[in-house]
């Protein structure tokens, strides 16, 4: 422990696996008080058996109902809240326009852009108040390789990462000077509960499932690297911490150097 995030109040919505739940580690270890916000009640479950002292809310991050609620078990319990992350998503297993049915791409459209980015916003709206009111506050949202090149998933699930980085200028623009917002922006990530959308009848898939997944992740980088949420996680940690202090508006791209190309 090195103490990077000392004294800080943190609510991590999307907590019960993968990324989040790396993030809830990693922030505890640098010294945060952390609450969290889960949809799935047997997440929630393993959470309270295995971080007894970390509240632990259920809800669906989409409505402002649960994160109403989140950021209050927050603020009861550590007097305040100083820190917001979102990690939440949804998957769309590479479907191309084609491949959608014109009766089913609205309902698809509503599922992808509700739980990637309105349940990003509706974080955010909830946590603001008790956001402005601690000096240093800052917000971390999760994008992906996603947001920046096609071909990293289909045609919305590339939207909606592009939604959501679009989100990290706007916030970071609207809420300045006051609280900063950054983004990461994950490569493929192994040990993830990363589901496709129910709207198309995906979500019984988990995209770390994949065969030879860490093998395919590590060739699409010159690093050959398979990251996973708890190598993503300590881009979050710098994020939130005091060294970040005069960044605001920027992105994080844990992807093993994916955007230089691969080196064979």
């Amino acid at each position: 422990m090195t103490g990077w995030l000392e004294g800080k109040r943190a609510l991590v919505v999307g907590a019960g696996s993968g990324i989040g739940r790396a993030v809830v580690d990693a922030f505890r270890a640098e010294g945060a008080k952390v609450a969290v916000l889960e949809r799935d009640p047997d997440k929630c479950s393993r959470l309270r058996d295995e971080l007894p002292e970390v509240p632990v809310v259920d809800g669906d991050a989409t409505t402002p109902e649960a994160d109403d609620r989140a950021v209050a078990a927050a603020v009861d319990a550590f007097g305040g809240l100083d820190t917001l992350v979102n990690c939440v998503g949804v998957f769309d297993f590479y479907r191309g326009l084609v491949d959608v049915d014109a009766t089913d791409l609205a309902p698809a459209f509503d599922e992808m852009f509700r739980t990637n980015v309105l349940s990003q916003l509706q974080s955010v709206k909830a946590a603001l108040p008790a956001l402005q009111a601690q000096a240093g506050s800052s917000i971390v949202l999760t994008e992906s390789t996603s947001a920046y090149y096609p071909g990293r998933g289909g045609v919305l699930y590339v939207s909606s990462k592009f939604a959501v980085r679009g989100l990290v200028t706007a916030l970071a623009h609207e809420l300045a000077p006051d609280i900063r917002v950054n983004g990461v922006a994950p490569g493929g990530t192994l040990n993830t509960d990363l589901r496709g959308l129910a709207s198309l009848g995906l979500d019984g898939i988990r995209l770390d499932d994949s065969p030879n997944r860490a093998t395919d992740l590590a060739a699409r980088t010159p690093l050959n690297v398979a990251l996973s949420g708890e190598d993503h996680a300590w881009s979050y940690v710098y994020l939130a911490s005091e060294r970040s202090r005069g960044i605001t508006g920027e992105t994080i791209h844990p992807d093993g150097g994916f955007r230089l190309g691969t080196t064979r």
